[in-house]
């Protein structure tokens, strides 16, 4: 089922990524980075060529034929982006730079408004520092009290624990729907439902999941959903964020500028439409419709294929690596299928520093990261200074998991020489 499968999805798509087809210290390419960034299909970069040699033009209210095809497709990246996570309406749908501005975006326009002295925000332990610092300022301007979920035995959202910190008093819950470090897959359905029956709004952090599993805003009832473009295929600089249309309309807007007024005194000033409202100045035009461009091509082979593949992918990379001695991997351990869990890697060796491992297997072409993952609470919480973590997709094959460890092991054993 394995070699099928592989050769139906990764061998398939590879011949559309030209950055993977490289030697990196004469050695083959093994890209085992794409929780920090994905690589970009042909189709993609086609998509952003093509606005720049034939429709560049600036969007919205341009008469002339080239504005008129620029906001067109500008604009059909937007329904394209609705479609992927099923939005109600193209008009939840607001393009951001990038996720971390999205969560600005709704921490001062709704935070700032909403939240008062005592109010609480409950975030959990494990977030990225984007899901984190915006309420740590938010709190600070409004008084808001800042409460976080621990983590289980197993290195997973502590469900029971987040069912005893919620209050009539929270007012907000942020929560990561995958971790990227540690690769668990929280339960945020569940923690939606709870959140709501104490009148709490929910914003989910998909940047890990929206590129990896079919995503549903209206099944998972979230009220706000961000994630980042180039981490599901598109290029940098460009995000989106998703919010239920009656919470949208009554936020204010997060900047001031172009693009997002309706009309402008020298008193006052009158405010656009959803979702223009929220999106100032010229936006990032060949990125967004280049994201639309990446969500046509990942719908092409289908997420739930995508999901599955990726599990077998993790199956087989846990396998592995708990056979290296002095190895040690955070977060749960997937099921024999490889369910349970993201298609990703945090790991320690023992003596060694995550740096060190990460410098070393590059050496046999081998990107990995090493770092805090700008989840620094999280790795105080592991007891570590930082890991080393391997992260996977769709594009990636069991051949390069076991190129992965090989370079893994000689790494460990070089340093075990050198340290004899």
């Amino acid at each position: 089922m394995t070699l099928i499968k592989e050769k139906t999805i990764a061998a398939k798509v590879r011949p559309d990524f030209p950055i993977l087809h490289q030697e990196v210290h004469g050695k083959p390419l093994i890209y085992f980075d794409s929780a920090a960034t994905s690589q970009k299909p042909v189709a993609v970069l086609d998509a952003l060529r093509h606005y720049y040699e034939q429709d560049n033009a600036n969007v919205h209210r341009g008469a002339h034929t080239l504005s008129v095809k620029a906001t067109e497709a500008y604009e059909g990246a937007r329904d394209k982006v609705a479609r992927f996570v099923n939005a109600a309406s193209r008009n939840e749908i607001v393009f951001t730079r990038n996720a971390s501005e999205a969560i600005n975006l709704v921490a001062y326009s709704w935070g700032l408004n909403n939240l008062q002295p005592g109010d609480e925000i409950i975030l959990s332990v494990m977030e990225h520092h984007s899901n984190i610092v915006p309420w740590q300022i938010i709190a600070q301007k409004t008084g808001a009290v800042l409460k976080y979920v621990e983590l289980t035995s197993d290195g997973e959202f502590d469900l029971e624990q987040f069912r005893q910190l919620i209050t009539d008093k929270t007012k907000l819950v942020g929560v990561v729907h995958v971790s990227n470090t540690l690769g668990c897959i929280n339960p945020v359905e569940e923690i939606i439902a709870i959140a709501h029956q104490y009148g709490a709004k929910v914003l989910i952090d998909a940047c890990q999941s929206v590129p990896h599993m079919p995503i549903d805003v209206q099944a998972m009832d979230c009220d706000w959903l961000v994630a980042s473009g180039h981490k599901m295929c598109a290029p940098t600089g460009i995000g989106f964020l998703y919010g239920k249309l009656d919470l949208l309309l009554a936020m204010p807007p997060f900047m001031g500028g172009g693009e997002m007024i309706s009309e402008v005194f020298l008193d006052h000033s009158t405010y656009a439409e959803l979702p223009h409202k929220f999106e100032a100045g010229t936006p990032a035009i060949g990125e967004a419709i280049a994201l639309g461009a990446a969500v046509d091509y990942l719908s092409g082979i289908g997420m739930d294929k995508i999901h599955a593949y990726e599990e077998e992918l993790t199956a087989y990379l846990f396998e592995q690596l708990r056979q290296i001695p002095d190895v040690k991997i955070y977060g749960p351990q997937p099921t024999a299928e490889g369910k349970g869990r993201a298609a990703l890697a945090s790991f320690s060796v023992t003596g060694l520093d995550s740096s060190d491992v990460s410098t070393l297997v590059d050496q046999e072409g081998v990107a990995i990261r090493s770092g805090h993952h700008c989840t620094q609470p999280l790795h105080r919480v592991l007891g570590v200074a930082g890991t080393a973590r391997a992260s996977l997709y769709f594009y990636n094959t069991r051949e390069e998991i076991d190129g992965f460890i090989k370079a893994l092991k000689e790494t460990i054993e070089f340093f075990k020489s050198v340290l004899e």
